[in-house]
């Protein structure tokens, strides 16, 4: 028989994309990560580890064992539905993360209305960005997070994470409120095209689906400034400073001297919701999800 606790590592592995990844998250040491994979492949009579260049990688073994540690997973969730059958209203403690516009905007709220609806209902939030919000699922420490698709996020396909559309989250041309723009009810980018730029800080999630709108309107922008807030934008916008794309769900400071245009094109980022395998079916996450789809599509209006 498998133990269970050591395909547990292999998939740390998996997710983390190095032994020493994994076994920092699970608390363990590289030495004894690596000795529970060894005794795994022993058991197996297969090897799960193959050299590449100065570290690792699944063998094909591996990568088909781990089709069926995910399934295993999310039959686990499954199981304890069925075994709390009798009580399906939503209860007990439910975990949350995402990034910081998704916390105020629409987990905040979220979290009001469970608060109200099911009063057995704990709900805890954390902030995170999307990887270590994958991170939280995986490890247990969360059991729904909202998250931006981006390209670093797991695939699809894979069975470990359920990931949901929950709302497109168009982009605004921002500038100040006496710019030649400001007036418009729509602008292209194209001609924005001169201006000076104020865009996310490059490690943002959010800098790829700006300079992508401005290839898409056939210019690269000259960015001035780099910001990680968007209310920071949203200043250096009020001093004459620049302009930028700022999603519509960012909250800006009010009676700033800025106005938001619409753009052609729709520029937009995805958010979706994401589970465990199997998670999404417990009551208190399906109850989430029901009030996340109704908050998402006011919070864009």
């Amino acid at each position: 028989m498998i133990d269970l606790r050591r395909l547990h590592v292999l998939r740390a592995v998996a997710h983390y994309g190095t032994v020493t990844a994994a076994a920092s998250a699970l608390h363990f040491t590289t030495s004894a990560a690596s000795q529970q994979i060894r005794q795994l492949a022993r058991e197996l009579g297969v090897d799960l580890l193959e050299p590449q260049g100065r570290g690792v990688r699944l063998t094909s073994a591996a990568e088909s064992l781990l089709a069926h540690a995910d399934a295993i997973q999310a039959r686990w969730e499954q199981a304890e539905l069925d075994l709390r059958a009798d009580h399906g209203a939503p209860a007990g403690l439910l975990r949350v993360s995402g990034f910081p516009v998704a916390v105020s905007v629409l987990l905040a709220p979220m979290a009001a209305r469970l608060r109200e609806r099911h009063p057995q209902l704990t709900v805890r939030m954390r902030e995170a960005e999307a990887p270590t919000g994958f991170d939280l699922l995986f490890e247990g420490e969360a059991d729904l997070a909202v998250v931006e698709a981006t390209i670093f996020n797991p695939p699809l396909s894979d069975e470990g994470f359920d990931q949901q559309p929950l709302l497109d989250d168009p982009f605004d041309l921002v500038v100040p409120e006496d710019h030649p723009l400001a007036g418009r009810d729509r602008v292209d980018l194209a001609e924005a095209a001169r201006e000076d730029w104020i865009a996310p800080v490059p490690d943002s999630p959010c800098r790829p689906h700006v300079l992508s709108a401005c290839g898409a309107a056939g210019f690269t922008p000259d960015i001035v400034h780099h910001a990680r807030d968007w209310n920071v934008m949203a200043h250096l916008i009020a001093h004459g400073l620049g302009v930028a794309l700022i999603p519509r769900l960012a909250q800006l400071t009010p009676h700033l001297p800025i106005t938001r245009v619409r753009c052609t094109g729709n520029p937009h980022r995805k958010l979706l919701t994401c589970t465990r395998g199997g998670g999404h079916a417990r009551p208190a996450v399906a109850a989430a999800l029901a009030e996340l789809r109704e908050l998402a599509p006011k919070a864009v209006a």
